[in-house]
């Protein structure tokens, strides 16, 4: 089995298996010659996501993704915020309607939560931290925000998660309708990953 690990370049394992993930991150961290890989590349399990923040989930995975490892590692921890909602789904944005993981159900219930609210006003947002070892006393935290609107019903075949319902005003259209070219330069995850990269220029691995 051919090693993942490309030995002429510094590495960062990623505390996630998304593919796409894996793709966007690699492709912004190339210019810093810098190979991202995935965390089931190398044998790391999924790490429990037990805090009731973005960052404080972001940080436990990092930290655990690093000390299996003993590679830097970076992570990320996104979700839906709706005003109305008191913020909710926020940090259970992925399991809204409950077990088993459903965009289909989350969105409905979206819906049906907001029913009778004049306040459709949301946001998306993404944290992002890297530890540079398990105990780096500073990781390199990020974040990023793309704020919009819940519609009443979805619009859209691209995107994922609530990205039907998500109006974003200065497009007119869902998140589900624009192109992946227009979405990486508006998303939270794109501003968080951006800012990231700007400090770790700064700071170095």
């Amino acid at each position: 089995m051919t090693s993942p690990l490309d030995t002429n370049r510094k590495i960062i394992v990623l505390a996630s298996n998304n593919a796409g993930k894996v793709k966007e991150f690699n492709r912004l961290f190339a210019a810093l010659d810098i190979q991202i890989v995935p965390q089931g590349e190398l044998g790391v399990a999924e790490c429990e996501e037990p805090h009731h923040t973005f960052i404080e989930n972001a940080l436990e995975k990092a930290r655990h993704a690093s000390r299996i490892t003993g590679l830097p590692a970076l992570a990320d921890d996104s979700g839906l915020c709706v005003h109305a909602l008191g913020g909710a789904p926020g940090v259970y944005s992925a399991r809204f309607a409950g077990e088993p993981k459903s965009d289909a159900r989350n969105n409905q219930k979206l819906v049906e939560s907001l029913a009778g609210q004049t306040d459709r006003s949301a946001y998306y947002y993404a944290a992002l931290v890297l530890v540079r070892h398990a105990d780096d006393p500073q990781p390199l935290i990020s974040d990023g925000i793309c704020r919009g609107e819940i519609l009443e019903t979805s619009h859209g075949e691209g995107g994922f998660g609530y990205d039907p319902l998500f109006l974003l005003p200065q497009f007119g259209k869902t998140a589900a309708e624009i192109s992946a070219e227009e979405k990486s330069q508006i998303s939270h995850r794109g501003k968080a990953l951006r800012e990231l990269i700007a400090k770790l220029q700064e700071t170095g691995l």
